[in-house]
């Protein structure tokens, strides 16, 4: 009966020991997804991206587009435009965005001409991530279904149309693939010759 009573005893202090090891291990993990979500959010403010001196050109070109400034009053942070909503993708933008800590102290676009001499490139990378993503961060914001269609011009309309179906030539069509430059300044795409 002791032994019986001795083999409960360490089962239910076996038991109770695995609980509170996965009550540890769950108040563990919740506490780092805070901590995760609290420096995203962080770094997702207009403040902490226009902080780098690199930024400071675009930042100028931004604030005279509609997504900074328009009749709604409803702004297009950076974050919005260029970190997807999504935790696994915003994760990998976030870690992949160590590369642009890496260039500020390199100083690789620290003045305007760096900046203009590396625009088209820059440029292109976040085209062909969008373009990849299907316009994902342009459609948080802008939804085909929710056009009003007839309030376009005739020419947005039959692009949109067109655009929403399969594209021109039956190739899928995506907003970056008409709408790049939008918040930027659009670069002049180089010669091969002055690429080499």
């Amino acid at each position: 009966m002791a032994e019986k009573q001795a083999r409960k005893s360490a089962l239910i202090y076996c038991l109770n020991r695995k609980v509170a090891v996965a009550l540890l291990l769950l108040l563990t993990g919740m506490f780092a997804l805070g901590g995760i979500n609290t420096f995203f959010n962080y770094t997702n403010r207009m403040d902490f991206c226009i902080s780098c001196h690199t930024m400071k050109v675009n930042y100028e070109e931004y604030k005279e587009t509609p997504h900074f400034k328009n009749a709604s009053g409803v702004q297009a942070t950076c974050a919005d435009c260029h970190v997807p909503k999504e935790f696994f993708p915003k994760v990998k933008a976030k870690i992949l965005a160590a590369k642009d800590v890496y260039h500020e102290i390199l100083g690789t676009i620290d003045t305007p001409e760096k900046y203009e001499a590396h625009r088209w490139d820059m440029a292109s990378r976040v085209w062909e991530k969008m373009r990849a993503t299907d316009s994902r961060e342009c459609r948080n914001c802008h939804d085909f279904d929710n056009m009003d269609l007839s309030e376009q011009s005739r020419s947005a309309r039959k692009k949109h149309a067109r655009a929403n179906m399969n594209g021109d030539e039956g190739k899928k069509k995506t907003c970056i693939d008409c709408h790049s430059g939008i918040a930027h300044e659009e670069p002049v795409e180089p010669d091969e010759d002055e690429e080499a």
